[in-house]
């Protein structure tokens, strides 16, 4: 279970995230939603220690994410592009992440052969530096890194931009497929209501830092924010 407690972070006197108390259980598919500056990847920082709350703490499966780097070991994650190291190729970086995550050559090689259909011939054996790859290409990398090594927790912060339709379709049985066997806890944020509807059974919604929709996803869910967000 991933616990926010008292969450904020300001910039001088600007708030810009403020997260009383939000549960998330183990095995969910949690969606989180708002417009730009929503605070939506400022969470998520926090999230992954890349950024300190001005207040509270975020707990991930017991362990205080700022104060241990043990829950990195069964965490995943892909924010951006500054995740990847521009100057390998995939199959060095998907060698080194697989090494990171305690994987053999023979491990990492039937791991990736699972994706096949995802890259669609346009990652491996290119040789192309993910830095020359295009920003899809290099999501579809980032991505298949993150869920290396069997994680407990995924992370992924707008996983369907800069994705080809026939791409987002593969990318959402992907996500179906890790949750479920309800140990997976898969945290995914968008812009796009539609993917975000199909892919997780809750679904946050937060305006100017704040929670103001916790929604289980139901046949109304898309409507419901698709109103919201026409006000």
């Amino acid at each position: 279970m991933i616990t926010i407690d008292s969450v904020s972070k300001k910039y001088g006197k600007a708030e810009v995230l403020n997260v009383a108390s939000l549960e998330i259980p183990t095995g969910q598919s949690f969606g989180l939603v708002g417009n730009n500056g929503a605070g939506k990847t400022t969470l998520f920082n926090i999230l992954l220690d890349l950024i300190r709350p001005t207040t509270g703490a975020i707990i991930n499966n017991d362990i205080q994410v700022n104060t241990s780097e043990a829950w990195k070991n069964f965490t995943g994650s892909f924010i951006d592009e500054s995740f990847l190291i521009g100057y390998l190729t995939p199959e060095e970086y998907f060698d080194f992440i697989g090494e990171l995550r305690g994987m053999n050559k023979a491990d990492i090689n039937t791991f990736l052969a699972q994706f096949d259909e995802f890259f669609n011939g346009e990652i491996l054996g290119k040789k192309k530096y993910l830095r020359d790859l295009s920003k899809g290409n290099q999501k579809k990398a980032g991505i298949v890194a993150s869920m290396m090594g069997n994680p407990q927790v995924v992370i992924l912060d707008e996983p369907f931009a800069n994705l080809d339709p026939t791409t987002q379709i593969r990318l959402k049985k992907i996500i179906k497929t890790l949750t479920e066997n309800r140990e997976i806890t898969v945290l995914i944020s968008s812009h796009d209501l539609t993917h975000v509807t199909e892919v997780c059974e809750r679904i946050v919604v937060l305006d100017k830092g704040q929670v103001v929709k916790d929604i289980e996803t139901s046949e109304a869910t898309l409507k419901e924010l698709e109103s919201y967000f026409a006000v």
